[in-house]
């Protein structure tokens, strides 16, 4: 569910009209539903009431600092993977308790800077990541908090490229070797041994592999536990999925996947927690953009908006299908168009649909690119010099700009030319 809906023929984000938003603050430009990322987050909340949990929201799904503390307010932890992502989530006003570190290469002044300001846990990736942990909390007199990361080698039938749990690939540890390592990690100074971590994917649509996995963990758990190490929290990373479009099946809803949660490793004992950044955050978000053209040629057609692939990327890095859609309602009956919607930039790749069938388009009409809060604005980049977009939050009939598009002497500023040149 969102919040983006017609009313009277125009496409609202909550009660505020979307193309009042573009006049405003002009396109292309990312909104973001302050009701929608409420009622996602508090969705997982729920589904694990009754357990000991903590749902802390995958930052690398969308990181901009007042949808940070909106969820933050609500109750959220945050899931950080890198020393930028800690400094957004203390920024936000998060508590360094509520803080997961996570990936596979943190840097020595990451961990300094974590230890320093404060951490709930490292998901520790590699052998060679828990030495140089130990020596950085050993250095500092502090002492580091771990899961290990394991890697179950569940394939979770998901996009290559956003697949993580396989033998091959690059996350977390072999799970047949986790009571070797854990048992060097117990032996290391500045090291606390609390949990295990474990994330098999992104977008899954099927609550078949999360069992698989979990089950593995479970079996890990008990083992450890015999090993005499202290294992109290799970950390079972996020990945649920969410139709793209809207006449795709519905993936499973956190209901159904708290369930599967309490079966498979609620009777442990252990605090859970989950990382979820998608679900929450991807329909909580559009990307309006402006039609600049309509080009016919040798019968083919493309709609040509201003909107590129530097702002939205997941297409041409995943071939990611986002639902595109007028800021106003065609008229019953009206004729529609089939058409490649593509993008200014020069790369054939600056493609958001290829053979489209669209309603009737016009040069100067506005669309929104449908469930675009996540791994969106996040991805985005100034390729071709564009500026970077900028992102509105809305909450019930009012709006505001929650990071401002720089301008072009702004982005030039940044740049500096040596005296010898």
């Amino acid at each position: 569910m969102d919040h983006f809906l017609y009313r009277d023929g125009r496409l609202m984000a909550e009660d505020v009209e979307l193309a009042a938003i573009a006049r405003q603050v002009g396109t292309p430009v990312y909104v973001y539903s302050a009701a929608t990322l409420t009622r996602h987050f508090r969705l997982f909340d729920e589904a694990l009431d009754g357990l000991d949990h903590l749902v802390c929201f995958a930052m690398k799904s969308l990181s901009n600092l007042a949808v940070l503390k909106l969820l933050g307010d609500l109750g959220a932890g945050m899931d950080v993977v890198s020393g930028g992502e800690y400094a957004r989530a203390r920024a936000a006003g998060i508590a360094p308790g509520r803080i997961v570190f996570s990936g596979v290469g943190k840097t020595r002044a990451e961990m300094a800077a974590a230890l320093t300001g404060g951490i709930r846990q490292f998901n520790v990736e590699s052998v060679p990541e828990l030495m140089a942990l130990s020596e950085v909390a050993a250095g500092l007199e502090r002492t580091a908090p771990i899961a290990l990361r394991v890697n179950p080698d569940v394939d979770a039938g998901t996009h290559e490229k956003i697949a993580t749990g396989r033998r091959h690939d690059k996350f977390g540890v072999p799970i047949a070797r986790a009571r070797d390592i854990y048992a060097q990690a117990a032996r290391l100074p500045g090291i606390a041994v609390v949990g295990i971590d474990v994330h098999i994917g992104s977008q899954l649509t099927s609550l078949a592999p999360f069992e698989a996995a979990y089950l593995k963990v479970a079996d890990l758990t008990r083992a450890l536990r015999a090993d005499g190490h202290d294992i109290r929290r799970l950390d079972l990373g996020g990945g649920l999925g969410i139709p793209y479009a809207r006449d795709n099946a519905a993936p499973p809803v956190p209901l159904d996947y708290g369930a599967l949660i309490r079966r498979t490793v609620g009777d442990l004992g252990c605090e859970i927690e989950i990382e979820p950044g998608r679900l929450i955050a991807g329909n909580a978000g559009v990307l309006v953009s402006e039609v600049l053209y309509l080009k016919e040629e040798s019968g083919l057609r493309w709609v040509i908006l201003d909107a590129a692939m530097n702002d939205l990327v997941r297409p041409a890095m995943y071939g990611a299908h986002h639902d595109i859609v007028p800021l106003t309602q065609s008229a019953p009956g009206a004729e529609g168009i089939v058409a490649d919607v593509v993008g200014p930039v020069c790369e054939s790749g600056d493609t958001f649909a290829r053979g489209r069938p669209l309603p009737p388009l016009a040069q100067g009409d506005l669309v929104a690119l449908r469930s675009a809060g996540a791994y969106a604005a996040v991805m985005a980049s100034e390729y071709n010099s564009r500026p970077l977009v900028p992102e509105v939050l809305v909450q019930g009939d009012q709006f505001a700009v929650i990071r401002a598009r720089p301008t072009i002497d702004e982005m030039l500023a940044r740049d500096t030319i040596p005296a010898w040149l």
